[in-house]
């Protein structure tokens, strides 16, 4: 404690300047009160994100001002030439900016450009599996923040250094609920016609994603929707456009356009049905009964929750559509978890980096 003060102490004569880059939807609300909080201390805080899903209306949506730099690709080789393009314009950006720490969570270019400008970073990490995009990035990071669930050796394979690795426990999640308040009236703010009792919300695979094989234009939770829009209101928040199409036509299914409070939406459902990941896991911190159908290899940060009896796993229709309903029919069980203070060391971590700078 002794040293975090002596850190606030060498700060407090001048504006610290954080670079934060963000290249996903759910990386606006993990970051949202880290930015607040370093902005209200009195910061200087350059947010820097691609134009990929809803990242910028989330932006808009909170009041954050940022500068887009750079685009999603959907191939490989897209993949490969949106990112450089990228690194080489934020490059250009940050040489003229001059931060004294950059901050990102799984942002393939933000460590290539703080080890290329000798800038320390602080590099957040919760995807074992993103084997690619983990060597591209962990061998140039100061230092990573990881959940201690994830097993150490699978980082290190990828060329992290180990005495740079911070572990906690919990997983990335529970700093979104740093200042949450519900509204229990989230059926009726977005006008919700419903005709059955019981409410399901669906999130369908984040098919564009470079570790995971798959098509668009078809999603894992067709065959479950079919069977279960029978017994329950069907909410289903898709990822783009091609996603909406999918469930487009079927009775008693209705599509949420996002931006949308997804976290009363989750709390007031009776059932979390994702082919995702960070929907589940807040789902379960939320006290929903969630079922996970990821169509690839778990990650470690899923069975966390599995085996802490807050997720369901299975992608076999049958046992998904079965578990669904008894799920819909018995009550609800709250447990609790002991997890870190993610959001304290975060901020930490950033001030002990750039005073090492």
């Amino acid at each position: 404690m002794k040293g975090q003060w002596q850190i606030k102490i060498f700060f407090w004569w001048f504006s610290l300047k954080i670079w934060i880059d963000i290249t996903n939807a759910p990386h606006v609300r993990f970051f949202r009160d880290v930015i607040t909080y370093f902005q209200e201390e009195g910061e200087d805080v350059i947010i820097t994100a691609r134009k990929f899903g809803d990242i910028h209306r989330l932006m808009k949506l909170f009041g954050f001002e940022f500068t887009s730099i750079g685009k999603h690709g959907v191939t490989l080789s897209e993949k490969l030439i949106e990112s450089t393009k990228r690194a080489y314009n934020l490059s250009k950006f940050i040489a003229e900016q001059r931060p004294d720490v950059g901050l990102s969570k799984h942002s393939i270019e933000l460590p290539r450009v703080t080890f290329g400008l000798g800038i320390p970073s602080v590099y957040v990490l919760d995807n074992e599996h993103a084997l690619a995009a983990n060597k591209l990035t962990l061998p140039l990071c100061d230092n990573i923040i990881m959940p201690e669930v994830i097993d150490l050796w699978d980082i290190m394979k990828t060329g992290a250094d180990p005495n740079r690795i911070r572990r906690y426990r919990g997983t990335s999640e529970i700093i979104h609920f740093q200042n949450f308040e519900y509204n229990e009236n989230i059926f009726e703010d977005l006008n919700l016609k419903l005709e059955r009792e019981k409410t399901i919300l669906m999130r369908p695979e984040p098919s564009l994603a470079s570790y995971l094989d798959a098509d668009c234009h078809e999603s894992v939770l067709t065959p479950i929707v079919e069977v279960l829009k029978d017994y329950a209101n069907i909410l289903i928040i898709p990822r783009f456009r091609e996603q909406a199409e999918i469930f487009e036509g079927y009775d008693n299914v209705t599509i949420i356009k996002p931006p949308v409070d997804t976290f009363s939406l989750m709390k007031r459902c009776d059932l979390v049905i994702g082919a995702g990941g960070t929907m589940n896991r807040e789902a379960a911190l939320l006290g929903t009964p969630v079922i996970s159908c990821y169509p690839g290899k778990p990650l470690s940060v899923d069975r966390f929750y599995i085996d802490n009896g807050l997720m369901y796993r299975s992608t076999d229709v049958d046992e998904i559509v079965n578990t669904a309903l008894r799920l819909l029919v018995s009550k609800r069980e709250q447990k609790k978890l002991r997890t870190d203070d993610l959001f304290r060391i975060i901020v930490d971590m950033v001030y002990e980096a750039a005073e090492s700078s």
